[in-house]
């Protein structure tokens, strides 16, 4: 099994800069995965000094890609494409400004087939500032290079 510090994040993603919205996989298993997010101000979600709302649902999408992508390439699999297929519940008490510390945890809730629902919490520094559940589907294009 690689480690998560062995591996970079264009093997687990399927997005390319600049459009890569997460810095590291903190931390991965079959349940859990916990990424982080130093906010920059020439991320393309930044507007106004703050990251949107679509740069924050883009976080929990490319940290459930994170999540994916390490498990299939640990048990020797590829990376696939996944899309957003569902997001509800979706509350979130602020923005976060340039210079902000995302970490975004993702809980899986059920897996059937090639659809995954997870819960996740992102938090600046223990802050609570988004929860949502979504749905991907993950599709059988593998990512490419």
């Amino acid at each position: 099994m690689r480690k998560i510090e062995d591996i970079t994040l264009n093997e687990l993603l399927p997005q390319r800069p600049p459009f890569v919205m997460i810095d590291r996989l903190v931390s991965c298993d079959d349940v859990f995965a916990v990424t982080e997010l130093t906010i920059r101000e020439d991320n393309i979600f930044v507007e106004d000094e703050r990251l949107t709302s679509s740069g924050l649902i883009e976080n929990i999408a490319q940290t459930c890609a994170a999540r994916i992508g390490y498990l299939n390439l640990n048990a020797g699999s590829t990376v696939k494409i996944g899309v957003i297929g569902a997001i509800s519940n979706l509350e979130i008490s602020r923005t976060p400004k340039v210079g902000e510390k995302l970490e975004t945890t993702i809980e899986l809730i059920s897996e059937v087939m090639q659809m995954t629902l997870v819960e996740a919490v992102t938090r600046i520094n223990g802050e609570e500032i988004v929860r949502a559940n979504m749905k991907i589907a993950l599709t059988d294009i593998e990512s490419k290079d």
